[in-house]
């Protein structure tokens, strides 16, 4: 048997934290078990549903890598398909035209109501013959469902969950317009799809008794199921927007990294030990649905950036450059020159060892675009507002325009500093720190003597000189 997974989202409107978290749980186990994964987007909400949110959710199963096998599978489109199983159904004796008007339905609801009890169709078209019908009026079509005993679902991760078949209804399969209900279109498109697995929320839990018996009644393998905890705040309520729960695409723009999203998520209800990270192998490899847990999980921002933050400093330069001048150049609003993109390149074990998100990196590589920042930080004007800093500056500019350029780097430029710091009588710091303000605009940077090295003497020279230049405090960024 080939294992199919599917993940099927309404586009209504962006994929969501929780949503991306079942995609990749599908995803891995899918891959785990040489099988495959599937799209499918469910979009019989017509009202609601969106190309936008579609695209949404196509894009940020993209950026997040988790590629679909074949193309998605459309609900709406399959329509046809769905009425043509719920006429078989009437056809087989498993379902039957149902001729309740709107007016029935509601005094059976409200006598629900009045009774303190859930409402429950009374089944009162379920024997009739065919010949009781209406003229002239369109029946819905309804299950005929077991009316005694259980259905039972053997749930991979909840376990055996089962429900009296009393407190089922007969449930419209197909309304009286002609389309289809939810409970219908999932069955027969996970039939036709191959699903072989049905992983998703357990808020859908009680959904599959009825989509159970569906299968039972068109004589179709059940699919496994495994409901899996959905994801509250760190307060332990519904996870909201007020506690992070975004669209992948905020996550994206916030400069987080693909890899970071999807470990932070497979350790949302899954653990493997205590293994904190893993590489994509490493998961395909242990993913299991015997080790996800029954209790809801709960988002952390500071614990996801902690995350981001380890795959930021384990990147190569092939990841995060690419994206990081593209984002450098947004900011400025030019192309980066060669000298600009080689002096990112060189400083960037030292940048991406500071940043928590690409976000930090670009804002950090702006020490080495051409001019430095466009404005001083705060604290960073602030040291250079004294006479003692402007001494300082023009103590470091003699010390290292004396440094020839052939001998120009990291152990020469700290050299000449030590010196002139000890000529002058001064701590390092005390000369370090306007200098740092100088060409960095900022009171915290990578190594000094890294950032001159890589600025080269001429730039060096020439932002110590423009810091000299300004004696009034600058606007802060």
């Amino acid at each position: 048997m080939t294992v199919v997974t599917r993940f099927a989202p309404s586009p209504t409107g962006f994929l969501h934290i929780g949503g991306a978290r079942t995609a990749l749980f599908n995803w891995l186990f899918a891959r785990r078990h040489g099988g495959e994964f599937k799209l499918r987007i469910e979009d019989t909400d017509r009202k609601r549903s969106t190309q936008p949110a579609i695209d949404a959710i196509i894009d940020g199963l993209k950026w997040l890598e988790l590629e679909c096998d074949g193309e998605p599978v459309f609900q709406f489109s399959r329509m046809e398909r769905h009425a043509e199983i719920a006429h078989a159904m009437v056809a087989a004796g498993h379902a039957y035209p149902c001729y309740a008007t709107t007016e029935e339905l509601a005094e059976m609801r409200a006598a629900s109501e009045a009774e303190g009890k859930r409402f429950q169709y009374d089944g009162r078209w379920r024997d009739q013959p065919q010949s009781a019908a209406p003229a002239g009026v369109r029946p819905a079509i309804r299950l005929k469902a077991p009316e005694t005993g259980q259905t039972v679902i053997d749930d991979l991760v909840q376990g055996r969950v089962t429900v009296e078949n009393a407190e089922l209804d007969d449930m419209v399969l197909l309304r009286a317009d002609g389309t289809p209900t939810y409970m219908l279109a999932v069955v027969v498109d996970d039939h036709d799809m191959g699903v072989t697995h049905v992983i998703r929320g357990d808020d859908h839990l009680n959904n599959a008794f009825r989509q159970a018996q569906v299968f039972h009644a068109m004589g179709w393998d059940l699919p496994a199921f495994a409901h899996i905890p959905l994801i509250h705040g760190a307060d332990g309520a519904k996870l909201s927007k007020r506690h992070g729960a975004l669209g992948v695409d905020a996550y994206r723009d916030m400069g987080f990294l693909p890899a970071a999203i999807r470990n932070y998520l497979l350790r949302l209800g899954w653990s493997h030990g205590d293994m904190e990270f893993f590489t994509t192998e490493e998961a395909i490899r242990l993913f299991d649905l015997a080790d996800v847990n029954r209790a809801p999980s709960r988002f952390d921002m500071i614990k996801l950036e902690s995350v981001n933050s380890h795959y930021m400093r384990e990147a190569d330069a092939e990841t995060l450059l690419p994206e990081n001048f593209a984002l450098v150049e947004a900011e400025i609003g030019r192309p980066l020159s060669e000298v600009e993109r080689q002096r990112m390149t060189d400083g960037l074990p030292s940048l991406q060892s500071r940043a928590k998100t690409r976000i930090d990196l670009k804002t950090g590589s702006l020490i080495y675009v051409d001019g430095g920042p466009k404005a001083l930080a705060p604290k960073a004007a602030a040291l250079l507002q004294t006479a003692e800093a402007q001494s300082a500056l023009e103590a470091g500019a003699t010390a290292l325009a004396a440094i020839g350029a052939a001998q120009w780097d990291a152990a020469a430029i700290e050299a000449a500093l030590r010196d002139a710091a000890e000529a002058e009588g001064l701590k390092l710091g005390k000369l370090a720190q306007p200098l740092r303000a100088a060409l960095t605009g900022s009171d915290a940077s990578p190594s000094l003597f890294e950032v001159a090295a890589i600025l080269g003497p001429v730039e060096t020279l020439a932002r110590i000189r423009k810091a000299q230049a300004q004696q009034a405090p600058v606007p802060s960024y």
